[in-house]
């Protein structure tokens, strides 16, 4: 059971969240629908491919609380073509899409090629360029290379969000340095992610997002259910007490990052 919240006041934002996936195909508009009883603000809805892509879209559209964003995953490079990217770039005009993601290297899983990784991440970073758009950055086990790939072809008229960040203190340090965010998301409550935490403790919080990446990844004390958005605000309380501030204080300041990144106004709308 969700625990009530200690202040009423605290509103939250989902900057990763994929609710277009199959978890959600029985209740979907059901937690869509309880976003407010939840306190979430809104919710940034990530495709991973050009099928998807269109699947988040349809969805902000129909969603005054949601947002989306529009990327191939590195996983499905491979079958990537050039049309596609045209595809992508006409998708990403829509003023429902607030940035282009998910896009990176995942060197863990190799589940495309990584020479294809690297030339479709540096391709869609150059419609985000385009677009005036910034992104939204899967890496796995690739730090370096991504970093190479940011420094040279994003910064530093791309910004964006490194989602689930994974890295040591010095990626993230580099990471900040170009004036990109880290996604934290559930991994920073597990028991055994210390290293996490220690980050987290260390960088300032204008360069933290809070995320979910539901259905996956959900926060203690939910570990092995469906991860939700309602679930983020288990992440911003632990960020919150490893900066030793205030829950709503926190909520604030990770509230308004993902408003100045994405280009929303306070009330959670398009400016």
């Amino acid at each position: 059971m969700v625990r009530k919240l200690e202040n009423p006041k605290c509103e939250f934002v989902d900057t990763h969240a994929h609710l277009h996936m199959r978890q959600f195909d029985q209740d979907r508009e059901d937690v869509i629908a309880n976003f407010e009883r939840d306190h979430i603000r809104f919710v940034v809805e990530v495709g991973v491919d050009i099928e998807s892509s269109l699947r988040v879209l349809k969805l902000s559209e129909k969603n005054e609380r949601i947002f989306s964003a529009v990327g191939v995953h590195p996983h499905d490079v491979k079958i990537l073509k050039d049309e596609d990217l045209e595809k992508l770039k006409e998708l990403g005009r829509n003023e429902k899409v607030v940035a282009i993601g998910e896009i990176g290297l995942d060197f863990y899983r190799n589940l495309s090629p990584r020479d294809l990784q690297e030339e479709y991440f540096v391709k869609q970073i150059e419609i985000a360029k385009k677009l005036g758009k910034p992104i939204i950055v899967h890496v796995r086990d690739a730090y370096e290379e991504a970093v190479r790939i940011l420094r040279n072809h994003a910064h530093p008229n791309v910004i964006g969000v490194v989602h689930s960040f994974s890295g040591d203190y010095k990626d993230a340090k580099r990471i900040v340095e170009m004036g990109f965010k880290l996604g934290i998301g559930g991994p920073v409550t597990f028991k055994n992610n210390e290293k996490l935490r220690e980050i987290v403790r260390k960088i300032d919080l204008k360069y933290i997002l809070s995320e979910t990446d539901c259905p996956y990844l959900t926060p203690h004390p939910f570990r092995g259910k469906r991860n939700e958005p309602r679930f983020v605000r288990y992440v911003v309380e632990k960020v919150a007490l490893l900066k030793g501030e205030p829950v709503l204080k926190v909520a604030e300041i990770l509230m308004e990052n993902a408003i100045e990144l994405f280009g929303l106004d306070g009330a959670g709308m398009k400016r």
